[in-house]
């Protein structure tokens, strides 16, 4: 992907700055981002160096998106509120900004002829359904307002490319991780919590038991499976994922090996909303767009850590 005008929104995030860094040497990246939930540090040096234009606004503002996407060719849509536990405390605001927000992101994109809508979906769409791998054809059953939300943006991409032509890629996320991700909300991912917490000596919250099960993405097969599926033809929902699973236990033991530090963990009641196992399928994403995570969760936590202790 070259000498294109591309814009990211939520391009301040974790997913988003590293994806917009990853385009900036070779094209013409807008970031649009309101830092509810992003820093402008993450992206602040191309700023600088006047290869990324920083446009600070919501995606809830449909007149500022038809602006921003005059003459784009793609549009990586990462922003959102994220967070199961979130979207439990505040329905509301997760609707906001996950539906109403994609929906003005495919209305701007439709209007001015953007190429290629990608879209940041999750694995919270699947719920807990027992069956492992999931599969973009099994039938989804949200269990929090933030899967819902993720399932009406996805919807809302196929009827915008069934009934406008506009071409849109959902891509299910599961789990992703890796540098510049932001251990200090309430709401962090677990990655970066657990490694801040046995840096810092103090005991890592497992919700649950800790045997539950999760298929970790690393932030690079992230983002090349963002530009990928630009790339290709694809369209419709990819699993984006490891392919393989861990136990929050063996996790947590993991990140104390490559720490060298040993403390106690602290067991906590599940949280609503929380699924207990989480498997991709990856081979939809294999065949739509050549995916193939060069991470597995040893080399990408050894990448994780050293960028924390750094």
């Amino acid at each position: 992907m070259k000498n294109k005008k591309i814009v990211v929104t939520g391009g301040a995030g974790f997913i988003g700055s590293n994806l917009a860094k990853k385009l900036a040497s070779d094209n013409k990246i807008i970031v649009v981002d309101d830092l509810s939930t992003g820093y402008l540090k993450n992206i602040q040096e191309e700023v600088d160096r006047n290869q990324i234009d920083f446009v600070k606004g919501s995606i809830t503002n449909l007149d500022l998106l038809k602006e921003v996407f005059k003459d784009v060719d793609y549009v990586f849509h990462q922003a959102a509120i994220p967070s199961v536990p979130r979207s439990v405390k505040d329905p509301v605001l997760s609707n906001n900004a996950n539906v109403n927000g994609t929906l003005n992101v495919l209305v701007a994109a439709h209007y001015n002829n953007v190429e290629k809508v990608v879209y940041a979906s999750s694995s919270s769409v699947y719920g807990d359904t027992p069956t492992l791998p999931k599969k973009e054809d099994m039938i989804p059953c949200p269990l929090s307002p933030y899967a819902v939300s993720k399932l009406t943006g996805e919807y809302y991409c196929k009827v915008f490319t069934g009934v406008y032509s506009l071409k849109t890629v959902a891509l299910r996320y599961f789990n992703v991780y890796g540098p510049r991700q932001d251990p200090t909300s309430e709401y962090a991912a677990v990655i970066p919590k657990f490694i801040m917490k046995i840096l810092d000596d103090k005991s890592p919250v497992v919700f649950g038991d800790g045997e539950q099960t999760r298929d970790f993405s690393f932030i690079d097969d992230v983002v090349q499976a963002n530009i990928s599926a630009a790339e290709s033809t694809a369209t419709g929902v990819f699993n984006v994922a490891g392919g393989k699973r861990i136990t929050i236990n063996v996790l947590a033991n993991s990140i104390m090996k490559l720490i060298g530090k040993k403390v106690d963990v602290e067991y906590k009641d599940s949280r609503p909303g929380d699924i207990m196992h989480s498997l991709a399928d990856i081979s939809k994403a294999r065949d739509g767009f050549n995916y193939k995570p060069s991470f597995d969760i040893e080399k990408g936590l050894k990448e994780t850590v050293k960028w924390f202790q750094k």
